[in-house]
């Protein structure tokens, strides 16, 4: 069994130098993808959250909690507990969580609530199997000088998704799209580069408490793209 991260599972399935090694003993790909096992995990619980067991019945879904972990589903606005697929954010419990940040206790508080549950940031819901199912991530808007901008990805056969951002402009700004690419790519790691481009809309999609409707970006962009 291995472990990839997506780009990297795409690439070696397609190809051709796999072919000339002998790979009979690789049993199992794990992969945050829906076409092999997939699972969820992330750093500040030192593990993986949750793992797929199956052979493939619960399509889409990261699978039931790892032993140990502690997983629930809450109202974005009032940290309620929520019921079987109702979308939320996560918030895990693990006996191998993260203490806090270092030095900063008020991001510590943030992340971590009173019961020890770490607010992930991430939307999902779980079925009435206890299978769960990650749609979406709570905190997508970014702001630059006034400028309001919803990132979304756009499908890559070898990077897997290149960074698209969707900018709305304050009234009569004169701000190109290389400008902004330029200025992306001069302060932050060439992974966030925003290598599918930039598409300016009048209006960032949000719902009636608003959150970013990242869905609607992403059929922007499928219009776009066609």
């Amino acid at each position: 069994m291995t472990t990839l991260v997506p780009p990297l599972a795409v690439f070696l399935a397609k190809h051709p130098l796999v072919s000339q090694y002998d790979l009979t003993s690789l049993v199992e790909v794990w992969t945050g993808i829906d076409f092999i096992k997939q699972g969820y995990g992330l750093t500040e619980v030192t593990m993986a959250c949750c793992v797929d067991l199956t052979s493939g019945e619960k399509v889409g879904s990261c699978g039931t909690p790892a032993p140990g972990m502690k997983i629930k589903v809450v109202h974005i606005e009032n940290g309620q507990k929520l019921g079987p697929n109702v979308e939320g954010e996560l918030w895990i419990k693990s006996p191998l969580r993260m203490k806090g940040y270092m030095g900063d206790q008020a991001a510590s508080d943030e992340l971590i609530d009173r019961e020890g549950y770490v607010r992930t940031g991430d939307i999902g819901y779980y079925d009435h199997d206890g299978y769960f199912y990650i749609v979406d991530r709570l905190k997508e808007l970014i702001k630059y000088k006034g400028f309001q901008a919803g990132v979304v990805g756009l499908p890559d056969e070898v990077a897997g998704e290149l960074p698209v951002a969707f900018i709305v402009k304050q009234a009569n700004a004169d701000v190109t799209e290389k400008e902004l690419i330029e200025f992306i790519a001069s302060r932050v790691s060439p992974a966030k580069h925003l290598r599918g481009g930039v598409l300016f809309i009048n209006e960032i999609p949000k719902n009636a408490s608003g959150k970013i409707l990242r869905r609607e970006l992403r059929t922007m962009l499928k219009s776009h793209v066609k």
